[in-house]
């Protein structure tokens, strides 16, 4: 089967499988792991997927083809593959087969050097295709294939953040989705003596029998949110498919946008860190950084992509770095993912405030939001073009990092500042617009005047 180079994407390789991602196809991304990195020992895990168990085979034998050794981890999540590889100075790449929040026909490759930062559009990816197109390659002395558990060293590092002692009574609702969390999230709760969790659809199953492993999808929360108001919990807890994006709902039911728990996040990291820089990205609520800056951190606007996103925070030096699509990284976990981190923090802020949830999200919603709303446009770039000639001489700061975001701010009447962010999706044939304003009729009113230009 030829390779299609469309499915090497900005941030993963990800297609329909087997029709499209095979065995052949596996073996030559293992074959093009080691040829483009030179690694001689390579970790891989993988989720739960009915074609992941063939593909790990081909991926396998592609990379002892070329003389590199696995290490194979099993069935874990992203966050546990990036710990396995970045904890070890002997690693020299990681891959992670799982198509994420994708539904259960899909299929793919995560790909990482040894320090965890990720071979993505702009740092790898590119060559990656090349080699694995050009493939495949003859044999050489094979390597090795050896299996070992890191579940055990994983908890324990995650565990070691916070003061599992402080915790209070706390009772929490977790939906893994039959997503990889479910491998894993009862032998966290184990380490905490002092909270209750009741679990929901823990079950590993690449079919997704219940729902979408997708916590950004509302839909995808009906249950865990009829769980929290049944079962009276403080907190409800959501993974997606590989366990590297969360979503959270407060005890009432109400879902907590991805953009306040960074703003939660921030203050209560920059205690730790004092001063310390942290990023979010163009589309976030203007809270972030607010919040950020009020708790005398600096903050620093971000393109989208975990693949833009880690490289720039070794660049700043950056403690943490939040996205609206519920990714969360920390300089304490290799610049990674760590959904798990982030629902320990939560019962750790929880458990020292004395607060219910809904009382802390409560003053962050101080701005209307849009929420994401996507298009398919013929001509991207020309839709760009005509925002930026419409709006351009009205906006007091405009960026370009990614996509176009423009910033308006009236002196005289500040109730009505607002701002737009519009970009190129680098994982669907989309534009997607965010935007926010201080008074939801001004959000309402810009929104509609956008959507008629984008439609046009």
């Amino acid at each position: 089967m030829s390779i299609d180079p469309k499915l090497f994407k900005a941030y993963d390789i990800r297609g329909l499988s087997p029709e499209e991602i095979d065995a052949d196809f596996a073996y030559r991304v293992g074959q093009a792991m080691v040829v483009f990195t030179k690694a001689k020992t390579v970790v891989v895990g993988r989720d739960m997927r009915d074609t992941t168990p063939t593909l790990f085979d081909a991926l396998s034998q592609g990379i002892t083809s070329q003389g590199a050794d696995v290490i194979d981890i099993g069935l874990v999540t992203t966050p546990m593959l990036y710990y396995a590889v970045a904890e070890y100075d002997l690693h020299d790449a990681g891959v992670m087969i799982t198509a994420s929040h994708n539904p259960k026909q899909y299929n793919g490759f995560k790909l990482c050097y040894g320090d965890a930062l990720p071979i993505g559009g702009e740092s790898g990816m590119k060559d990656v295709r090349d080699i694995a197109i050009a493939g495949p390659y003859p044999t050489k002395k094979a390597g090795t294939i050896v299996t070992t558990d890191i579940r055990s060293s994983y908890i324990k590092k995650l565990i070691s953040f916070v003061n599992v002692a402080k915790f209070q009574d706390l009772n929490v609702v977790v939906d893994t989705a039959n997503g990889m969390e479910g491998a894993i999230i009862q032998d966290v709760f184990a380490k905490l003596p002092s909270c209750r969790m009741t679990g929901l659809f823990l079950e590993l199953d690449g079919a997704f029998p219940n729902h979408e492993a997708n916590p950004l999808k509302e839909e995808t929360l009906d249950a865990l949110k009829t769980a929290v108001r049944s079962v009276r919990a403080d907190i409800g807890v959501a993974f997606d498919g590989d366990g590297d994006r969360i979503g959270l709902v407060d005890e009432n039911g109400e879902t907590v946008r991805a953009d306040w728990i960074g703003a939660l996040l921030a203050p209560l990291l920059l205690t730790r860190s004092p001063g310390a820089t942290m990023l979010y990205d163009v589309r976030e609520s203007l809270v972030v950084r607010e919040e950020i800056e009020r708790a005398g951190g600096r903050a620093i606007m971000c393109r989208v992509g975990h693949g833009l996103i880690k490289p720039q925070m070794r660049r700043e030096d950056a403690v943490f770095a939040s996205e609206l699509s519920g990714h969360f990284y920390f300089r304490d976990v290799y610049g990674a993912e760590s959904s798990d981190l982030v629902l320990l923090l939560f019962l750790e802020l929880l458990s020292a405030s004395g607060k219910k949830l809904s009382e802390l999200v409560a003053p962050l919603k101080r701005y209307a939001h849009s929420g994401e709303i996507n298009f398919e446009v013929a001509d991207k770039d020309a839709v760009l073009a005509k925002l930026e000639q419409v709006y351009g001489h009205e906006a007091t700061d405009i960026s370009r990092i990614d996509g176009l975001r423009m910033d308006f701010r009236d002196v005289n009447t500040p109730e009505n500042d607002w701002w737009f962010s519009v970009r190129v999706s680098n994982t669907e044939p989309l534009l997607r617009l965010n935007l926010e304003a201080k008074r939801a009729e001004k959000m309402s009113e810009e929104r509609e005047r956008l959507l008629a230009i984008i439609r046009v």
